[in-house]
């Protein structure tokens, strides 16, 4: 895997007078704290290499998203970036741009349709086998550095129309099943909290109402994993007797566990990503040919090297 180089695409269209009409990008909703870090580093690289660019906030709508990147294209834009809302609902988007002959880019969420994309069309993102793997296989080897052989765990899963979170709670049962767990898990339940701290914080309140012993939350994000650490500090119960494990290495996660809170999350790049999201949006729109999937890598964040992430994202 490699990361691909930005300022190159850039500066290829910084004197085209098709880049006069910028790019548009569609976000799938702007209040929340990986994709600002995303749509941040997608703004920051186009300043830097003096390009134009149009952001706008899908609110979690698909059909609103759809409008977007119709809009765009009646508008004139060189090429578009999406991330979309529903993963399942992207064929109508790459249809569209197809249609009209415009470069399109999905950044951070899989497409259904990311097989069989046009010439002119990538995708952007972390390959997703990687993230709930590396969170699975290290909170199994903290059960174990513990001495426990068989633990209790309740999984949160994200928005179930999204791609990433059926993959990462499949990479769980994929451990599981592999033989890579150094303890047996056994699932108490698992329910969508959406992404959402606050439903995790009360997804994690109802789950302790049922007083079963549990020894730790799998969540497929870290918002949902400090809604959960929200919860369970709430009722009392002591952070160092469970493991919580998230995906993302936001800021906020990242002062959790050193604050002994947050035990496992993985770094995915999501200013990485906006970059390669534009470098590959340029790049199409100058007519040059662009790998269809390009993934930058996902990283192990445990309380022995956090602080080599603190300025990360």
């Amino acid at each position: 895997m490699k990361k691909t180089l930005i300022a190159a695409g850039m500066l290829a269209l910084m004197g085209s007078t098709a880049m006069a009409d910028g790019i548009g990008v569609s976000m799938a909703k702007f209040d929340d704290n990986f994709l600002t870090v995303l749509r941040n580093g997608i703004q920051a690289q186009a300043d830097a290499a003096g390009l134009s660019v149009q952001i706008e906030d899908a609110g979690n709508d698909v059909a609103k998203q759809l409008d977007q990147i119709n809009n765009f294209i009646a508008s004139g834009v060189t090429a578009i970036i999406v991330n979309p809302v529903d993963t399942s609902a992207t064929q109508a988007m790459s249809d569209a741009a197809a249609a009209a002959n415009v470069p399109l880019v999905y950044v951070n969420r899989q497409p259904i349709n990311v097989d069989t994309l046009p010439d002119n069309q990538a995708f952007v993102a972390s390959n997703e086998a990687e993230s709930g793997t590396l969170e699975t296989i290290q909170m199994c080897d903290n059960w174990a550095a513990e001495g426990k052989t068989e633990v209790n765990v309740y999984v949160m899963q994200g928005e179930l129309s999204n791609q990433a979170a059926v993959q990462r709670t499949q990479d769980i049962y994929d451990v599981i099943e592999a033989g890579k767990c150094k303890v047996k898990i056994n699932v108490i339940d698992q329910q969508t909290a959406n992404w959402s701290r606050d439903e995790a914080t009360n997804l994690m309140t109802n789950w302790l109402s049922s007083g079963a012993a549990f020894d730790g939350v799998i969540a497929n994000n870290d918002e949902m994993a400090l809604g959960a650490i929200q919860a369970m500090k709430a009722a009392g119960i002591d952070m160092a007797t469970v493991q919580v494990g998230g995906v993302d290495a936001t800021q906020d996660a990242l002062a959790a566990m050193q604050a002994g809170d947050l035990d496992v999350t993985v770094f995915q790049d999501a200013a990485g990503q906006g970059g390669g999201a534009l470098d590959a949006a340029t790049k199409l729109a100058a007519g040059e040919a662009v790998e269809q999937k390009v993934y930058i890598p996902f990283q192990l964040v445990t309380p022995a090297n956090v602080a080599d992430y603190l300025a990360k994202n």
